[in-house]
């Protein structure tokens, strides 16, 4: 009688019903990742990030960035010394450029490495839709592919399209992984940003080493060390007219 009980479970359990459904469209990716860390994903995050630009020669500069995060939709970054008031923030779907403590007019601007290493988590999917489609990926592309040796769902390019805009999502993980879209005034380069050496975090988790590409050459890498997460930040770190005296790290 056991054997029979035991057979019976196993065959409930290979039963379609019983297995975690296919994703084959971008809709369910986004719907499975949010359900996966439903309420659980940090709401803020803080870190020193070493910036390392690499020129044509091969000539590498290094500078200092400290950012902060709020999810979804802020990011500021704070170049140093601090005191000097120079920086970036993206917010409400704008960037500001500060320089001595005064922003340019700002832009409307769609950070597409916000939404995609941050945002998805935390908007409503409905508008992680929209703004996906603001960067100009093709959502009814969805594929599965290998990257780094891990199994992982691209979104925005068939097999053996390594230029059109495109994300790449960790399968098991369910995190973001590499992005490639055309540069260059024409857009006959291509740009590629990885994120990679990805760490938990606070119920999420984080990428400390992003690297960016043109044409398969490495033009920056970021290495993020003091990585927190759900940190107690004041709200005006986001608003642009406390950029100037308002710092979480000096």
């Amino acid at each position: 009688m056991k054997y029979f009980i035991l057979i019976c479970a196993l065959a409930a359990l290979s039963a379609p019903s019983a297995l975690a459904a296919k994703i084959t469209t971008t809709g369910q990716l986004i719907a499975a990742l949010q359900k996966k860390y439903a309420n659980k994903w940090y709401r803020t995050a803080t870190f020193v990030q070493k910036t390392i630009n690499i020129d044509k020669d091969g000539h590498r500069k290094e500078e200092i960035w400290f950012e902060a995060l709020s999810v979804p939709g802020s990011l500021r970054i704070d170049f140093t010394p601090t005191k000097d008031g120079n920086g970036i923030l993206f917010t409400d779907n704008k960037i500001y450029v500060f320089k001595n403590g005064k922003a340019d007019n700002p832009r409307s601007f769609v950070h597409p490495l916000m939404v995609l290493g941050f945002d998805m988590y935390r908007l409503p999917r409905a508008e992680v839709i929209e703004r996906l489609k603001g960067c100009h990926f093709d959502l009814s592309i969805l594929r599965e592919d290998k990257w780094q040796g891990r199994p992982v769902y691209v979104v925005g390019a068939k097999r053996g399209d390594l230029h059109s805009a495109q994300f790449w999502i960790d399968k098991k993980n369910l995190y973001f992984v590499r992005m490639l879209s055309p540069a260059g005034k024409d857009g006959s380069q291509t740009q590629e940003i990885q994120f990679n050496k990805y760490r938990k975090l606070a119920g999420g988790w984080m990428s400390p080493e992003v690297i960016f590409m043109t044409d398969g050459k490495v033009t920056t890498i970021e290495e993020y060390s003091e990585i927190r997460g759900n940190v107690a930040l004041d709200p005006r770190l986001f608003d642009p007219q406390f950029f100037a005296t308002v710092h979480w790290k000096e």
